[in-house]
């Protein structure tokens, strides 16, 4: 599902849908996706794009064009095109319905069902042998959540087995866990689907969205389980250790990663900052430097980082560093400092500069004598030289986009 309009994600959301946006630097957000399904060796995938889907489709073609139709495999981008009516899609089971003759055309057992703007990995073959086991018609990946934000999600009740017995999506009051009055299951978005029930629901149901229509309904006709993510998804990965007291870095083989039970929903700004935020550490929530489960995407052709001036004893100073942070390709850090952020592709910071705990994307120049911290700053915008951003949320408020949490997001038409 990448069709997302993504309104809670504005002004990022402004020219591209959800999951195009940028993340990590060099990645966009359906990578991390496609990267679980190929991780998984599943290897017939379609991609159904809806919402300002140029840039998706774009990158798709550049960077996905891998699979062999000799051997059986594809990646097939479905835009809307009318195929039962006047209509483009009206929701995420909607789209599934307008292309359910695409499920015809293979020998087809299971039907997995994704979004393409979430940040976890997960291996779908569990996931898989869980549904059989169960003997599910359905199965949905859960995670646990705290119940003040459990408001956001497609809340799940379950028995001691696991199967599913209530389904509300988005509950103002939501029900929590049997022991624990602080925690609800929440939905990932991840369903698990046999050929037949998907098709039945969807040929005898007007239901347009799996988590709004479809799943608060389907329980009670047919088996459909949860699945716990954090108790269950196991990545196996290889991990470096260094020896603190012989700074020798050894790898080592691990059967079950820290980021098998990480999972962000990046349906807001607040958590797609959250998220960026996570890569930054010394040892990261989310591992994008794993050799077993390796995150995919197009790389462009920029040039290495670079960090220019080292005049450290000039008053001020005037060097060119990053520190605990993600630097892309092209990027030009000339006598600034960047500290806990991630920068993207071609992103210029000039001078005398500071940009702390933030994320820029592509083709950003930051002028001179600049300070920022905790913002976002979105693709081909020109930060004036003398700009302080995060430094006065009220000021802020008057010129641009700021979070609930106090995130300042500028968009390059806020400098027009």
């Amino acid at each position: 599902m990448a069709g997302g309009r993504g309104q809670r994600l504005m002004p990022l959301t402004k020219r591209r849908s959800k999951p195009s946006i940028p993340f990590g630097g060099i990645y966009l957000l359906i990578d991390i996706t496609l990267s679980n399904c190929i991780n998984s060796q599943i290897y017939k995938i379609a991609v159904l794009p809806q919402y300002k889907g140029q840039t998706l489709m774009e990158h798709l073609d550049a960077g996905w064009n891998i699979f062999s139709r000799a051997l059986g495999h594809y990646l097939k981008v479905l835009p809307p095109q009318q195929q039962l009516g006047d209509m483009w899609y009206r929701g995420t089971a909607d789209s599934i319905r307008q292309n359910i003759h695409i499920l015809n055309q293979d020998d087809i057992e299971l039907v997995l069902v994704l979004s393409g703007d979430h940040v976890y990995k997960m291996d779908y073959r569990l996931f898989a042998g869980y549904h059989r086991e169960k003997g599910a018609m359905v199965t949905v990946g859960v995670i646990e959540v705290n119940k003040k934000m459990a408001s956001r999600y497609g809340i799940i009740e379950v028995d001691s087995d696991f199967r599913v017995v209530g389904f509300e999506e988005k509950p103002e009051h939501p029900k929590t866990l049997p022991g624990d009055p602080d925690k609800s299951l929440a939905s990932m978005g991840v369903y698990l689907f046999d050929i037949s029930t998907l098709k039945d629901v969807l040929a005898n149901t007007d239901g347009m969205d799996f988590g709004k229509d479809i799943l608060p309904g389907v329980f009670h006709e047919v088996p459909v389980f949860a699945y716990p993510y954090k108790m269950e998804n196991r990545i196996e990965e290889i991990i470096h250790v260094t020896d603190e007291a012989t700074g020798k870095r050894a790898a080592r083989l691990i059967d079950r990663a820290r980021d098998s039970a990480y999972w962000r929903d990046v349906g807001d700004l607040d958590s797609y900052w959250n998220a960026n935020m996570d890569l930054t550490g010394v040892d990261p929530y989310f591992n994008l430097y794993g050799q077993k489960w390796p995150v995919r995407t197009f790389q462009k052709q920029y040039p290495p980082a670079k960090m220019v001036f080292a005049s450290e004893a000039e008053d001020p100073p005037r060097a060119g560093k990053a520190l605990d942070s993600l630097v892309s390709h092209g990027c030009v850090l000339s006598g600034s400092v960047v500290r806990n952020s991630v920068l993207s592709y071609n992103v210029v910071v000039q001078s005398w500069s500071l940009v702390e705990e933030s994320v820029v994307m592509e083709d950003v120049v930051i002028g001179r004598n600049c300070r920022i911290k905790k913002a976002i700053i979105a693709n081909q915008t020109r930060v004036p030289a003398n700009t302080h951003i995060g430094m006065d949320l009220s000021e802020d408020r008057k010129r641009f986009t700021v979070t609930p949490r106090g995130i300042v997001v500028v968009d390059r038409d806020d400098f027009a």
